[in-house]
């Protein structure tokens, strides 16, 4: 468990190459490594379901689109999708991104030196995930504490282990503050919108949807910026960050290989509904199967030199860190649009952007991999 959570690479590479559908007892189930079983398992929520009680973050924070499948997953999805689909994205979010961007930049500039996950990419992510539910008038630590918290016991209960109380007490006082803004909030907020939606969602369904939003969109966009802007410092010499900085396109293919190579999600769980064969291994009833998208990722049938970050790679976009089938990532284009603001604004006003050679960077996380902390310099 140790290595999977530290740098599951290497494992995940043996077994890729020697045995792509996996039994671990730490996990106590399948991994698939290889990228066409990862999309064959993703594609079929049929035979590879979501909706099993062991499912961790229903677990935590309820039934929701997440932990669904079929007719009721399409119910509690469908009041949500308008409002993250390209044109709702660049219409309701693009400024409002770019203005809270250069706002936390200009806090931090005249420093010359920042740690990036709780001073940006963080706070970032909360901005736009509480501007999306309508939760403006909750502060950023107290969203920052039950996420972290609600982060925490997915990852416990992923282990096998017991919802742990500060989990339970997290989901709670979002849940009011929710709850709360169902009756008061901003009417334009996801959350009206899901109130007003045909589908009918009862209250405690769309806090439990929203709570997933607000959870994956914070944790996924935070890993999505720090990841990113870690390989570019990397990997990057100056003119490769120039030339990121300034070609919307290249920035926006450098971020897909970012993802690609170090997905902020690193594997999705899924349960046996049937007996069946992949990869060779026979997988029975009720067992568990972990998609391993950073195994996926790194693929060689599907990615030449796959370790390697390759800011111009031709299929980067062909990863798999938003997942595939019916629970595709909703928030992907939100996520993306965040990121490539985010490493543009970064790498055109602060001059020098350079990691912090004091301070380790490497990411961690068994399911969620994004460095701890990222401390950078540059010149003031």
């Amino acid at each position: 468990m140790a290595q999977l959570e530290q740098d599951p690479h290497p494992l995940l590479a043996r077994l890729r190459a020697t045995e792509p559908v996996s039994w671990l007892d730490a996990l106590g189930g399948w991994i698939v490594t290889r990228y066409d079983l990862a999309a064959t398992v993703m594609r079929d929520p049929i035979t590879f379901t979501v909706d099993d009680p062991r499912f961790s973050t229903s677990q935590v924070l309820g039934p929701s689109m997440l932990s669904l499948d079929g007719a009721a997953h399409d119910r509690h999805r469908k009041p949500f999708t308008h409002q993250f689909r390209p044109a709702q994205v660049r219409e309701r979010f693009v400024a409002f991104i770019g203005t809270e961007t250069d706002r936390l930049i200009s806090a931090i500039r005249p420093a010359g030196k920042a740690e990036l996950r709780r001073q940006f990419a963080g706070p970032l992510a909360v901005a736009v995930a509480t501007e999306a539910l309508g939760l403006c008038d909750i502060s950023a630590d107290a969203v920052l504490a039950w996420y972290a918290s609600i982060v925490a016991a997915v990852s416990e209960v992923t282990r096998g282990r017991p919802v742990p109380t500060a989990g339970t007490q997290a989901f709670g006082q979002l849940r009011d503050a929710l709850v709360h803004n169902i009756a008061h909030g901003d009417v334009s907020s996801l959350v009206a919108h899901a109130m007003r939606a045909p589908e009918g969602l009862r209250h405690d369904e769309v806090v439990s949807n929203a709570a997933v939003l607000l959870f994956g969109g914070i944790d996924t966009t935070e890993g999505m910026i720090l990841n990113a802007i870690r390989h570019l410092l990397v990997f990057g010499d100056r003119d490769t960050l120039a030339a990121v900085r300034d070609d919307a396109d290249l920035r926006s293919n450098a971020i897909e290989e970012s993802i690609r190579l170090e997905p902020a999600a690193a594997a999705v769980d899924r349960y046996a509904t049937r007996p069946v064969e992949l990869g060779g291994a026979r997988i029975q009833r009720g067992d568990l199967v972990t998609v391993s998208i950073a195994g996926a990722n790194r693929d060689p049938a599907v990615f030449n030199d796959p370790d390697r970050y390759e800011i111009s790679r031709a299929n980067a976009a062909s990863n798999l860190a938003f997942a595939q089938g019916p629970h595709a990532c909703l928030g992907a284009h939100l996520a993306r649009a965040q990121t490539t603001i985010a490493i543009g604004r970064l790498l055109d006003r602060l001059a020098g952007l350079r990691l912090n050679p004091d301070h380790p960077h490497s990411p961690r996380g068994l399911v969620f991999r994004k460095p701890p902390n990222l401390h950078v310099l540059w010149s003031p």
